[in-house]
């Protein structure tokens, strides 16, 4: 049986969350107790050592984040519940944790709880925390780092590291500033939504570039593109008008 506590400040959500594992996950899960604020959470958490948090980011007097300055090492899984915020589902899609969107419905929570239960999640915890912690405090940028799932764990990564991003069946390969590269057990796709779209684009179906290292576009002998390290690149056709707007109407960040 996995042990879990539910932190919200809503009552009627808490209470709603409950009867959901109630009905459908009372052979999985079983919720040891309901807490309204980060400090009643921590006071439960120390009483009942959960596998699990279900942790609200939004409350009025501490949001969700502040649980971690409560705790030096983490003996528990989080998972996020949460009304959409794109700044902080991104802040916890690039560290590699793992959230529900409210309402909570029992599909997306039975996913969760299989990906608990695959441990898909649980390697490098306390550095994807601390990752989650860095990228909120300092705002979600190219100097962020990045979560990448590897068939060993993950592999953490900041952003600007990565000049580009090639397709390898169900893989994907990450290139590197230092000339190595990271295989990703994703497809490109997935590698794709991982990443900020202001930074990266998709000139082919098998790459992404980050247009911070783009060194000329070329149209002779076809459409390519030269990256700062002397790589070159296709450009598929369909994408070319949109490359095109995409190097001539931004400014881009050249603090590499």
């Amino acid at each position: 049986m996995i042990s879990c506590i539910i932190i919200d400040d809503e009552r009627k959500a808490r209470e709603s969350f409950k009867k959901i594992i109630q009905r459908y996950f009372d052979d999985k899960l079983e919720v040891m107790a309901l807490c309204e604020s980060v400090k009643d959470g921590v006071v439960a958490i120390n009483k009942y050592n959960p596998n699990i948090v279900f942790l609200d980011i939004q409350m009025p007097d501490e949001n969700g984040f502040k649980l971690f300055d409560y705790f030096d090492k983490l003996n528990f899984e989080v998972i996020f519940t949460t009304a959409y915020n794109q700044y902080a589902l991104d802040a916890i899609k690039y560290s590699a944790l793992d959230y529900l969107l409210k309402p909570i419905n029992y599909i997306d929570l039975n996913d969760a709880i299989k990906r608990y239960e695959n441990h898909e999640f649980l390697k490098s915890k306390q550095e994807r925390i601390d990752i989650l912690i860095s990228n909120m405090n300092m705002g979600i940028s190219i100097k962020s780092k990045v979560a990448l799932p590897t068939l060993a764990g993950y592999q953490m990564e900041k952003i600007n590291n990565i000049i580009y991003c090639e397709a390898d069946r169900n893989y994907t390969k990450i290139h590197l500033i230092n000339e190595k590269y990271v295989l990703v057990s994703k497809t490109l796709g997935y590698v794709e939504d991982l990443l900020p779209e202001e930074v990266f684009f998709r000139i082919h179906k098998t790459y992404l570039l980050n247009l911070n290292y783009v060194d000329k576009y070329l149209r002779t002998d076809g459409h390519r593109v030269i990256l700062d390290n002397g790589i070159q690149l296709d450009i598929a056709h369909r994408r070319i008008d949109e490359f095109v707007k995409a190097l001539t109407n931004r400014s881009f960040n050249q603090d590499k």
